[in-house]
């Protein structure tokens, strides 16, 4: 499947954004979609993710009651609305295909990232 993410961007401290993507190729509404993040000079980390539907989500700690994940099928989608933005919160967002492997959160096909800054 190939993934087009966008909507990453400059915001302060306690703002809001929302990151989208388009997804193409094989069929996107049987497959678990995640977000996740690199920040300069770390590690790729998990963010959220959902199962087929949407109607399990998956979160990390550290952006739980702040960001939401959903998609829309029809839209071949995903979506990730982030609220209460922090500094620690800059970093390039991509999206992929999920897989949960019990230890965490794994992409599979990941889509280019989007930027996201949050200034102080």
């Amino acid at each position: 499947v190939q993934l087009q993410a966008s909507g990453g961007g400059l915001v302060q401290a306690g703002g809001s954004l929302r990151l989208s993507c388009a997804a193409s190729g094989r069929t996107f509404s049987s497959i678990a979609m995640g977000w996740f993040r690199q920040a300069p000079g770390k590690e790729r980390e998990f963010v959220a993710a959902l199962n087929w539907s949407g109607g399990r989500t998956y979160y990390a700690d550290s952006v739980k009651a702040r960001f939401i994940i959903s998609r829309d099928n029809a839209k071949n989608t995903v979506y990730l609305q982030m609220f209460d933005l922090k500094p620690e919160d800059t970093a390039n967002y991509y999206c992929a295909t999920a897989k949960n492997r019990g230890s965490g959160w794994y992409g599979e096909d990941w889509g280019q990232g989007t930027l996201v800054t949050v200034s102080s």
